[in-house]
């Protein structure tokens, strides 16, 4: 799975006291790249950072987990419409009808602690834990490089989640584990370019792993820190003590003007408002009314949030949830290339009406005596979100709609969340990753990528707890073939289905802005070579460009 976007909060924490003091020591460093130091990123990790490294903990590992220690069989770029890159994986094909998956693997391939990685691993990995697939039939791996997986239905539009999002891990280490939920794997094992070398609650480091497939990588250290604000990760960024971000700076000529650090904005990833929205899974409030989220997305004024929260860094969100003009050809109807831009109050009011909501004394709708009153929280210190939450919260008012804006730390958003004890979210959603919206739909509106409020889904993320029937069967009719006609007919019911219902808001095409340092280290990707997308936070894109990157010798 691809990691959630970064994390900052507000207040200073001891650790982070702590952390400036372990930076004390290499900050005379920092600008002479002739001493050889760490790289040193911030991922999105807080303090105190979870000491957790198992690729199954999707919400709590650490972000490098993913990539840079444990890969995936092939990296494929969202931001290209390339062949997917093989990691560990050299080759696939599938049968004609879509229900067998051949895999040839690297040959010669090891694991950080020296055992031999075979296709017997690859095997066991996906007949294991969260990795079973209800629909697969046999795993067989005939040879040391062959992996041959037979699933009782077609699988061509799911290949970018089974080759590019399923961690590859030891079968001599995880046989052993049982509980695999309940283990957080402080001392890994993988098959990526860096393998750990000490951790703390302030920062854990990753130094090269000698036995990778292409040698260590140039760069031979990479320390991840925890940062407890957007501010002091721009602080540290302009002393010369961080490397690489992504992050939200609205004034982005305060870090770059010495041409030290240089930035790149790929908008790409939707934010939206996560709305808990199905009484029959548990979800409870105003929100499971198909009819409120309709009139909170007409009472948007989404040109005016991202002006003032965003900068006017962001992009305008598509309710289709495809990334446009990547997915263009996947549109159905043009109304739906993007969410209006405007408020209309009116629209919202004739929505709420019709539907049998009335305006109290006070100016605000409700039904039956109970008012419309919605929770709306975001992570303390993600300054757009916070933002953006007040302008919502505005802007619904002076439609009729109480939304009550409110700041959580961490563990106070993660958890609910997951878990569907909340109302609305902002939230932001990962892209797909190829020029195809599949994986969207599968992995955020399937009923299968759910679970009861209460529970964490264990397949996707449906956070919204959103089930209609006629987008699973959708969903499995586009998961079913390759025929572009007939995948273009599910896409439009999916469209049309989740256009209307709205269990996620689109709010903005939220910029993804990332900043590293071009005096010291080379190999980032450039405009004219987005070989991966330059944020740390990113599930293996991030790997794929630590390991491209050398230190730059004066």
């Amino acid at each position: 799975m691809l990691r959630p976007r970064t994390r900052m909060v507000t207040v200073i924490t001891a650790a982070a006291a702590a952390l400036t003091l372990a930076l004390t020591s290499c900050s005379a460093a920092s600008t002479d790249a002739s001493e050889e130091r760490p790289l040193r990123i911030w991922s999105g990790s807080m303090t105190p950072i979870n000491n957790n490294f198992s690729p199954f903990a999707v919400d709590t590992a650490t972000h490098l987990t993913y990539g840079a220690i444990y890969e995936p069989l092939f990296f494929f770029n969202q931001l290209s419409a390339d062949p997917p890159q093989g990691m560990i994986g050299e080759s696939y094909s599938f049968n004609e009808d879509g229900t067998e998956l051949t895999i040839k693997i690297k040959p010669d391939l090891q694991w950080s602690d020296g055992e031999d990685l075979t296709a017997e691993d690859v095997a066991f990995t996906f007949g294991y834990g969260s990795n079973i697939d209800a629909e697969m039939e046999s795993i067989d791996a005939p040879d040391d490089t062959t992996v041959v997986l037979t699933y009782a239905t077609p699988k061509f539009t799911s290949e970018a989640l089974i080759l590019g999002s399923t961690w590859i891990i030891p079968e001599h280490i995880w046989s052993s584990i049982t509980d695999y939920t309940a283990e957080t794997n402080t001392d890994p094992v993988g098959s990526g370019p860096y393998k750990l070398k000490s951790f703390t609650e302030a920062a854990y480091t990753l130094e090269a792993n000698p036995l990778f497939r292409d040698g260590p990588p140039a760069v031979t250290e990479v320390q991840d820190i925890g940062i407890d604000s957007n501010q002091s990760s721009e602080d540290l960024l302009k002393t010369g003590k961080l490397d690489w971000v992504g992050q939200f700076i609205a004034n982005t000529d305060a870090v770059t003007a010495d041409g030290r650090i240089e930035t790149m904005n790929n908008q790409q990833d939707p934010t939206v408002i996560v709305t808990c929205a199905n009484e029959e899974l548990g979800c409870a409030g105003p929100q499971v009314d198909p009819a409120v989220r309709q009139a909170i997305n007409a009472a948007i004024d989404r040109g005016t949030i991202r002006e003032k929260a965003f900068a006017g860094l962001a992009g305008e969100a598509s309710p289709a949830f495809a990334l446009l003009p990547r997915d263009e050809q996947w549109l159905s109807d043009p109304s739906l290339a993007s969410s209006p831009e405007s408020s209309d109050a009116a629209d919202a009011a004739a929505i709420l009406e019709a539907a049998g909501y009335t305006k109290g004394s006070d100016g605000f709708y409700g039904k039956d005596g109970t008012p419309i009153e919605l929770d709306l929280f975001s992570p303390d210190g993600w300054t757009d979100y916070n933002d953006a939450a007040k302008l919502i919260s505005e802007q619904a008012a002076e439609a009729g709609i109480r939304i009550d804006a409110r700041t959580v730390s961490e563990a106070e958003y993660w958890t609910p969340v997951a878990n569907g004890d909340f109302q609305l979210a902002l939230y932001g959603l990962t892209q797909s990753l190829v020029a195809d919206p599949y994986s969207n739909y599968s992995q955020y509106f399937a009923t299968d990528a759910t679970a009861n409020v209460g529970e964490q889904p264990v397949k996707g993320q449906n956070f919204a707890r959103y089930s209609n029937e006629s987008v699973d069967e959708a969903v499995a009719a586009a998961g079913a073939t390759q025929d572009e006609a007939t995948k273009k007919e599910a896409y439009a019911t999916i469209q049309t289905e989740i256009g209307r219902d709205l269990p996620y808001i689109p709010v903005v095409l939220n910029a993804s802005q990332a900043f590293y340092n071009v005096k010291d280290f080379s190999g980032w990707p450039t405009e004219s070579d987005l070989y991966a997308a330059p944020l740390p936070y990113l599930s293996t894109a991030s790997a794929i460009v630590l390991a491209n990157l050398k230190p730059v010798s004066e």
